[in-house]
């Protein structure tokens, strides 16, 4: 996993184009005025998912990890927590391929506070549990952005 925030451009030139197109997306477009669910970018090469809730206590969410997509948290209203950890440290539930969803069960390891322009790279082996009050109960916005492995 990895996290930072879309303005740190020069530190994360490594990344392929495929996952800075996210960043660049971001900047470009004002993800706080898109209705909340899919939207197309490039096909199922590259789409995001806007979300809305609110933060809840971590025993109210769930763990989960992405075997065909790359996650990347783009916060860009509010704050939240998002637990991680490596699914070889979590009891795997059964993957379900239709949605590239496999739950599991465990511990945190370490977390992560996400605020407006930060991210949070998931890769196919970091299991996160997001919507975690971070300081106090926040409304958020954020976009999910799913990058085909």
């Amino acid at each position: 996993m990895i996290f930072g925030n879309i303005n740190q451009e020069k530190t994360y030139e490594f990344l392929p184009e495929n996952v800075k197109a996210c960043f660049k997306y971001v900047k470009e477009y004002d993800l706080l005025n898109y209705e909340k669910g899919t939207h197309k970018i490039d096909g199922d090469n590259l789409y995001v998912n806007v979300a809305e809730y609110t933060t809840v206590k971590r025993e109210e969410r769930f763990w989960e990890a992405h075997k065909a997509y790359l996650d990347i948290h783009i916060l860009v209203k509010g704050e939240e927590t998002i637990d991680i950890n490596f699914i070889e440290n979590m009891k795997l539930g059964e993957y379900k391929e239709a949605d590239d969803f496999l739950p599991m069960e465990g511990d945190m390891q370490a977390s992560v506070t996400l605020k407006p322009g930060d991210f949070l790279i998931c890769y196919p082996e970091d299991a996160h549990r997001t919507g975690v009050i971070a300081t106090k109960v926040s409304d958020l916005k954020k976009g999910i952005f799913k990058v085909k492995i």
